[in-house]
């Protein structure tokens, strides 16, 4: 894959940093030894490492990506969704030829809640849109600088801004798609809910932009879907991924936080949730933990669910996020997968 800056100096910086497979961050061995003991005051000295090495494996993913991106994809950017909002911003991109609306994904991105900007993955989304879709890739606010549910309500309010100005950004209001990776899973799968579970709006105190007959289905890759599990564990990962929620959330008192369990879609699931499309690599550690059983769930529930999982021996093995490898080949089956789920899902009454 494409490396971004100096090749050397990347190759160094490399060397001193010790790889986190949990969200596939890069964190700074030293820092997580020696903040342990500030971490037990504040979460922002391990927010700012993760941020960076969310934000430099973001960068090479992109590179990497530029490679397949394809031609004759229009783009609007940085529309401001949410008045006086500096975090709120979103860009949308569409087929150069499209004359009207088209079937439209909302796409939330992954970061742990923390970190990371719409443009990354940008041209995964105009490979989509190349497909024939309106791709719609979100900002929001990121934490510990705003904590839970400030994203939730930011994208609720993208959504009515995306039915305001159909028109305008080639947006089919009667035939959404809501998206995202890792937390951004997180975010879309918990929207979803929101939508078609009106009991579980009103616990939260949202009340959804959409309704349930304009959301025709859910993408979602590598994402946590019960939160419950992934806080107060063992180890370096345990650790991390409290300091993680504990960004998220402004608390780490998570045995009574009652966002905990609201971040945790699968306790909020009914019959009425959308189409589901779910996937995660054999190296993941959330695929068996998460992905997996909010896949069970909901065929339990007797919702339409498309996954793509793998066997614990596939070679190669694939972690987190291997949806935007797309060097790879199980990447780019991924991504025909996904747009046979979009098209099918979509299409015109």
């Amino acid at each position: 894959m494409t490396e971004v800056g100096d090749t050397s100096t990347a190759l160094r910086t490399r060397g001193r940093w010790k790889r986190l497979a949990l969200f596939g961050l890069a964190v700074p061995a030293v820092t997580a030894a020696a903040g342990v003991l500030v971490a037990r005051v504040t979460p922002r000295p391990f927010t700012r490492a993760v941020r960076w090495g969310f934000e430099w494996d973001a960068a090479r993913v992109t590179a990497a990506l530029g490679a397949h991106e394809p031609a004759e994809v229009a783009r609007v950017t940085d529309q401001q969704y949410r008045n006086g909002d500096p975090d709120a911003h979103l860009d949308v991109y569409f087929p150069e030829a499209a004359q009207g609306p088209l079937p439209t994904v909302i796409w939330t991105h992954g970061g742990g809640w923390i970190s990371c900007h719409k443009t990354d993955f940008a041209p995964y989304y105009r490979l989509l849109a190349a497909a024939g879709f309106t791709v719609v890739s979100l900002d929001y606010s990121l934490g510990p600088d705003q904590t839970y549910p400030t994203a939730v309500q930011q994208l609720n309010d993208a959504h009515a801004y995306l039915v305001a100005n159909a028109e305008r950004l080639h947006v089919d209001p009667q035939r959404i798609v809501l998206a995202g990776d890792s937390a951004g899973a997180q975010l879309s799968s918990q929207l979803a809910a929101l939508i078609t579970n009106p009991d579980y709006a009103r616990e939260v105190g949202v009340t959804p932009a959409l309704r349930p007959d304009q959301l025709r289905g859910v993408v979602l890759n590598c994402g946590v879907y019960d939160v419950r599990k992934v806080v107060g564990l063992p180890g370096i990962l345990g650790w991390a991924m409290d300091q993680l929620v504990w960004s998220s959330l402004g608390t780490k008192d998570f045995d009574d936080s009652a966002a905990v369990a609201q971040m945790s879609t699968i306790l909020h699931v009914t019959g009425q949730f959308p189409p589901t499309y779910i996937s995660g690599g054999n190296a993941d550690p959330l695929t068996d933990s998460q992905s997996v059983p909010l896949a069970e769930r909901l065929r339990g529930l007797d919702v339409d669910v498309t996954t793509v999982f793998y066997p614990a021996d596939h070679k190669p093995a694939l972690g987190h996020e291997y949806q935007f490898k797309l060097d790879n080949e199980d990447g780019r089956l991924a991504l025909e997968r996904t747009i046979e789920f979009l098209r099918k899902h979509t299409e015109q009454d």
